[in-house]
């Protein structure tokens, strides 16, 4: 064996033996509680918005500066941030050693939590410099520059295509899923009185979540068909459109308030969710 395989192979074992460390899945946890905390504040900014009382974009960079505008919030921010690279090293742990249930070794499982391991790093990298005092961009400014960016390049067009499809694809999985009740694979056993609260809190939840993000998907999608950046829409945006459908305002408060919803599962979700890699 080369010394670089020798470095190769210690560096997996090491970060094995990580991943299986208690202050590891206590790190999980603590992103899954931040995960909700963060939708709470997103859901709570998105019914002020629908009811005609909300300044603040109701998307991350919303949350966090509500919760930076409050005593001791720098604090809070930190916490936040680091839960988030807790979420990203997690997933990625759960990419290379296989997700904690009976399939979860099946190569688009572990592809699947890869591509969460890339969607949380980009998150914790944005809350950082958000906390570091870079400001940051809000969700519908990043859609737009990012995906102007992509169309300058060639293929860039199909590469936006194929990202909004993923999360076309995504939402539909989550909503499929909380229809079927798979989420509940991933949960440790509960008590009689907690398991039915936690199934409601994620039927309805995780349905809310996978509507907004497969709008999301649709909006980007439209905009790398029309040739369009303008056209895409971050989560702020996404969730403003709500109101101008036939059924207005109330369309988002009742979709918002499922964002809400979603964020007490996390919280339900730090208690109970399965964060151990495979064996």
């Amino acid at each position: 064996m080369t010394s670089t395989q020798q470095v190769t192979t210690a560096a997996g074992d090491g970060f094995r033996r990580a991943a299986g460390h208690p202050w590891f899945h206590r790190l999980s946890r603590a992103g899954l509680a931040a995960r909700g905390a963060i939708y709470l504040l997103i859901g709570w900014l998105a019914v002020q918005i629908g009811l005609g009382d909300g300044g603040e974009q109701a998307d991350k960079k919303g949350a966090l500066q509500l919760v930076g505008e409050k005593p001791g919030g720098t604090v809070v921010l930190w916490a936040l941030t680091l839960g988030f690279l807790g979420l990203a090293l997690w997933r990625f742990s759960e990419a290379a050693y296989g997700q904690p249930q009976a399939d979860g070794r099946k190569p688009v499982k572990r592809l699947a939590s890869f591509g969460r391991g890339v969607f949380y790093t980009a998150a914790f990298a944005g809350m950082l410099g958000f906390v570091l005092g870079q400001g940051g961009q809000s969700s519908d400014q990043q859609s737009h520059s990012y995906t102007a960016r992509a169309m300058e390049h060639p293929g860039g067009r199909w590469l936006v295509l194929a990202v909004g499809l993923g999360f076309v694809a995504w939402g539909i999985g989550n909503i499929v899923g909380a229809v079927r009740r798979t989420f509940l694979k991933k949960l440790r056993p509960m008590g009689p009185t907690a398991a039915p609260v936690v199934k409601t809190l994620g039927i309805v939840g995780r349905s809310a979540r996978g509507l907004v993000f497969g709008g999301v998907g649709v909006f980007l999608a439209r905009a790398a068909i029309a040739f369009d950046p303008n056209q895409a829409r971050g989560l702020d945006g996404t969730l403003r459109e709500f109101a101008g459908t036939p059924a207005g305002p109330w369309l988002l408060v009742a979709v918002a308030l499922g964002l809400v919803v979603f964020g007490a599962y996390s919280l339900c979700e730090a208690r109970w969710r399965k964060v151990e890699a495979a064996r």
